[in-house]
């Protein structure tokens, strides 16, 4: 187990980043979710569960991101924040022609895309799935990879991949407006006989991966709920254990 004290207490912040998630995990989307699990895949579970501690309680102050590169300032123990990353590799000029071929042959690819979501389809490709694709860097002194902080800068990031697929375009080195701009360069044939796209297919719903309303319940609260009702504590867990129950099997 990692020893934490010897780098001191966290300094709170006002101004930092607010974090939508407040308990749970992070990644609301299915890619979001990917793109956090890839580094948790790979991270000490102590420093992760720091890194959310840190994401929630507002200690990442910047934001930016770029082609091949996630960075910010996040406050730590010391007085001045820390700077960390999160590099990701860009696509290459091949994979990326590549990507608008794919997309060229599938309008509804686009049509996800413009709408900031990411593809099924397009998994493989744009979202890191090899262990060597993530790099993370920290002026801090903890030499855990990642570290805290940029584990934080990463989850906080995750919040803005759900927002907008953008991110992960303009991380991986594909502007969404050139992609836009050639796929349109290619020649469409429009069916005469179907002047307003009647027999048009549709590309398939996004799958959004199923969260336990339980999840977003605070358990003490819950259980204060049930003892004012002159419950005995015995009785009180074993309802918290049904209502998991239920709602485990209204997902399944």
């Amino acid at each position: 187990m990692a020893d934490f004290g010897q780098y001191g207490r966290r300094r709170k912040v006002k101004c930092g980043i607010e974090s939508q998630n407040k308990r749970g995990a992070f990644g609301q989307t299915w890619w979001g979710r990917h793109f956090v699990t890839a580094m948790e895949e790979l991270a000490d579970p102590g420093r992760i569960a720091r890194g959310r501690t840190y994401a929630r309680g507002g200690q990442v102050l910047t934001l930016g991101v770029e082609r091949g590169q996630i960075y910010g300032e996040v406050q730590g123990s010391q007085l001045e924040p820390f700077s960390a990353s999160v590099t990701v590799d860009p696509l290459s000029q091949g994979e990326v022609s590549a990507l608008v071929g794919r997309v060229r042959s599938n309008p509804g690819m686009l049509a996800e895309l413009a709408s900031n979501a990411i593809p099924q389809e397009l998994a493989s490709t744009l979202l890191p799935h090899d262990k060597g694709q993530l790099d993370f860097d920290c002026t801090c002194p903890d030499d855990g990879w990642p570290c805290k902080h940029a584990a934080a800068l990463m989850y906080i990031a995750a919040e803005h991949i759900d927002a907008s697929a953008a991110t992960i375009l303009t991380l991986r080195g594909v502007d969404l407006e050139m992609l836009i701009e050639d796929v349109g360069e290619s020649e469409v044939e429009f069916d005469r006989e179907d002047w307003f796209g009647n027999e048009m297919p549709f590309p398939s719903l996004p799958r959004v991966e199923f969260s336990p309303a339980i999840d977003d319940l605070d358990p003490l609260i819950l259980r204060r709920a049930f003892r004012s009702g002159g419950y005995e504590e015995f009785e009180v867990s074993s309802a918290v254990a049904d209502l998991v129950g239920f709602y485990r099997r209204l997902g399944e």
